[in-house]
């Protein structure tokens, strides 16, 4: 797909984010913990993210009638994950929404296959809309953002996510957390992994890790870092993270970051 038409369609994509992001900000006024749902163990949902979702799917369906869907809460699905879909969280961050912490976001990715070719984060608390046009860089609010300059890991700040399921790999998950400890100025954990890195796409923090993502976690963020100077890989050096489950970004950290990663997590 040309720039001159993925720009274009991004426009469309950022409205279709605020809108939803403005309905999320609205129902968070009267929001109540009965509303809330469970997907499976610490795993929550509300209604919020599901009329959301249906609301976003729908505008996405006038913008690309072509392009199927690849979402968080089930409300649209695709058959051809090779083909144009559409990866959309509706709200990442769902369990800092629901206890009124305001750390949270709206993410929406355009892919072929693999390939991310636009992302649009809008982090709704902030009002900040982040976006990314493959080849086309990476703005926070239309002005161009860029990773950190920091090429020591000795001298970052790092973000990463708690896991909440598939607990038996958290002995080395805190074994790198034990070292990263040590080695750096220290890590954060904010709750929302599009944040995070669009937050690392901004300079925020020099590097970012997780696994048990998603694709509809990370789609946007990676192609933020990606468009703002920075390095994407899964925990293995190689780039199966969009649909592998784990990834690792940063500015030039990333190597010596990864190292870190490799050296617990494969042994």
């Amino acid at each position: 797909m040309e720039a001159k038409k993925l720009i274009e369609i991004s426009e469309r994509v950022k409205d279709v984010a605020r809108i939803a992001g403005d309905f999320i900000a609205k129902e968070a006024i009267k929001f109540s913990s009965d509303s809330i749902e469970y997907k499976d163990v610490n795993n929550v949902v509300s209604y919020v993210d599901k009329e959301a979702e249906k609301l976003i799917v729908t505008k996405l369906s006038q913008i690309l009638p072509e392009a199927g869907f690849i979402t968080e809460e089930g409300t649209a699905e695709t058959s051809d994950i090779e083909g144009l879909n559409w990866i959309i969280d509706p709200l990442d961050g769902t369990a800092n929404y629901i206890h009124a912490v305001p750390n949270y976001s709206v993410t929406l990715a355009l892919a072929k296959g693999k390939e991310i070719l636009l992302g649009v984060i809008y982090h709704v608390p902030a009002n900040e809309m982040y976006h990314a046009i493959l080849g086309e860089g990476a703005y926070c609010n239309n002005s161009p953002i860029q990773v950190s300059k920091s090429k020591v890991l000795g001298e970052s700040l790092l973000a990463t996510g708690f896991p909440y399921y598939k607990f038996e790999e958290i002995s080395k998950y805190l074994q790198i957390l034990e070292s990263l400890m040590q080695k750096t100025h220290g890590l954060r954990r904010f709750g929302s992994a599009a944040i995070d890195l669009a937050y690392v796409a901004k300079g925020y923090f020099d590097g970012f890790y997780e696994y048990n993502l998603n694709s509809w976690d990370m789609a946007a963020g990676v192609l933020l870092v990606k468009e703002a100077g920075g390095n994407v890989t899964d925990f293995k050096g190689e780039d199966n993270y969009l649909f592998g489950g784990d990834v690792v970004v940063g500015s030039k950290v990333h190597e010596e970051l990864l190292e870190e990663i490799k050296r617990f997590w494969f042994k």
